[in-house]
């Protein structure tokens, strides 16, 4: 029989809250995607350690505002969050709450790889929310601290009126900085069970997973610390997931942990069963790698370069827009082999920038590099390449009131605006830009580059220190930018994205 050989963590880029089934063969796996679109990533996988995205559930989320950025507003940190991934009755559901609309999204399809999602909306946040299918009734566990279990009608589109809507159970709070959360409820065995994280208060304890369970949906519950580990890094817990069980009868736990600044990562933990307990782990600890009886199987990279070589409108799946993008506003066709990038709304700086196109970065170390041909841009277009979080750094070029145009590197001033730290004048009308990340250990440092023909790279500005933040509660991505602060309907083209990984201490390009 043939087998893999899991190596943890199993994607080194931000793929947070993850929420796995396993369908035949097939393993697939959502994720919170945010202010990211399209929007909830279906991943599949046959061996559990080599992941592909195979589709978005949904391009877009809302077209207000906030999604739309106007006039500086944004959803940074909200749209989707913690979403649910069920099958039940051949159909497939994907749930998740909106922290800016305070609604919760319910998607249905048919097929998870082929069909179309269908979605309802229901008025009503459920924080972390997990589906909950017990015979012929649906239960959506919800909260943070205070879990509650709210019913909802077959359709699983409102709340069934006189159903069950109510206090489950109580995390525990003595010691406790964080309670009971990130739920993921399954029926097995004869029993409930739920699986949160918990966090003690005590700084020299970290993220853990727990799980209650019990022979009776309301409880009463016992409760169990199943996995207090850090995989020897930086005291940060691994934990926040469910199970899922292939088609050999094996089971495993697909949860996550904090790496910084490249965001929160996937990690494959096996579970066993004694005494209908599930055990994480090998002596109560993740291991670094182990084999599984799967059958390896080659993926497509979810992070890659891309020549921009389409023949139609539509781009490659590990891109992603920040926000929701204005379509007339980009193209891969209207020049062959090129991306358009045109300037629409003004904005005051690249957190504000309406159709920033981005992917993952990865450690332990990566590299982003583009060439753009810069001569259709307009007096106080800035455009390049971004590492983004709310801490950002640019490279790339700026034209200013006079036309004349320069290469620029600029971070972010402390309230959202680009702070300028060199400025290097350059009148080439094809300009090369990259940006290299460091996340060995947490280094977490960025380095900007620029050259005027290939291969010729010269340092600019200074190292970005990266920093993780909750404003926008995402690792950090590379991004492609183009907008104006002037004057709208300037372009910039680029040429091709090349992205390098590094593997086993040299750099690959992935294409």
């Amino acid at each position: 029989m043939s087998s893999t050989m899991i190596q943890n963590p199993i994607i080194w880029a931000d793929v947070p809250d993850p929420s796995v089934i396993a369908v035949g063969d097939y393993f697939y796996m959502v994720s919170t995607s945010m202010h990211s679109m399209p929007g909830c990533p279906i991943m599949r996988s046959r061996d559990m350690a080599n992941w592909e995205i195979i589709s978005y559930v949904f391009d877009t989320l809302e077209d207000n505002d906030q999604h739309n950025m106007v006039d500086g507003k944004n959803i940074y940190s909200k749209g989707s969050w913690a979403t649910c991934l069920r099958e039940h009755n051949g159909v497939f559901y994907v749930c998740f709450s909106s922290n800016d609309t305070r609604q919760f999204y319910v998607y249905r399809s048919s097929s998870i790889e082929q069909g179309e999602w269908k979605r309802s909306v229901i008025k009503q946040l459920f924080h972390d929310p997990s589906l909950l299918f017990d015979e012929d009734r649906v239960y959506v566990i919800h909260g943070n601290g205070n879990i509650h279990i709210t019913e909802l009608t077959s359709d699983l589109r409102s709340v069934k009126e006189g159903g069950l809507n109510q206090l489950l159970l109580e995390g525990k709070s003595e010691g406790m900085g964080l309670r009971a959360e990130g739920c993921h409820a399954y029926k097995l065995n004869g029993y409930y069970y739920f699986f949160f994280i918990e966090w003690p208060r005590d700084g020299n304890q970290r993220r853990r997973q727990i799980c209650y369970r019990s022979e009776s949906l309301l409880g009463p519950f016992e409760l169990k610390v199943v996995l207090d580990d850090n995989l020897g890094y930086r005291n940060h817990g691994v934990a926040q997931g469910g199970i899922v069980k292939d088609v050999n009868g094996k089971w495993y736990a697909m949860l996550f942990q904090d790496h910084d600044a490249v965001g929160r990562i996937p990690v494959v933990v096996p579970v066993t069963w004694e005494e209908d307990w599930p055990v994480f782990g090998v002596n109560g600890k993740v291991p670094e790698s182990f084999e599984v009886s799967l059958p390896y199987t080659s993926t497509r990279p979810i992070v890659c370069s891309d020549e921009f070589d389409y023949k139609e409108n539509k781009l490659a799946l590990q891109w992603q827009w920040n926000h929701r993008p204005n379509e007339q506003l980009w193209s891969v066709t209207e020049r062959t082999g090129y991306l358009r990038l045109t300037t629409g709304a003004l904005a005051h700086s690249v957190l504000e920038a309406r159709n920033t196109i981005t992917q993952r970065t990865e450690g332990p170390s990566c590299i982003g590099e583009v060439v753009v041909d810069v001569t259709q841009m307009k007096p106080g277009d800035h455009a390049g390449l971004v590492a983004l979080q709310n801490w950002f750094g640019t490279v790339g070029m700026q034209v200013d009131s006079e036309g004349k145009r320069a290469v620029v590197m600029t971070v972010n001033d402390g309230d959202g605006q680009e702070q300028i730290v060199e400025t290097i004048p350059c009148d080439a009308p094809v300009v090369y830009f990259k940006i290299q990340f460091e996340f060995e250990d947490s280094i977490d440092l960025a380095y900007f580059y620029y050259a005027t023909s290939e291969g010729d790279w010269m340092s600019i500005g200074q190292p970005l220190k990266m920093r993780y933040t909750l404003d926008h509660f995402m690792g950090y991505r590379i991004g492609l930018f183009n907008y104006a602060t002037a004057q709208s309907g300037g372009y910039v083209d680029y040429d091709y994205f090349h992205y390098w990984k590094k593997v086993d201490g040299e750099f690959q390009l992935i294409r």
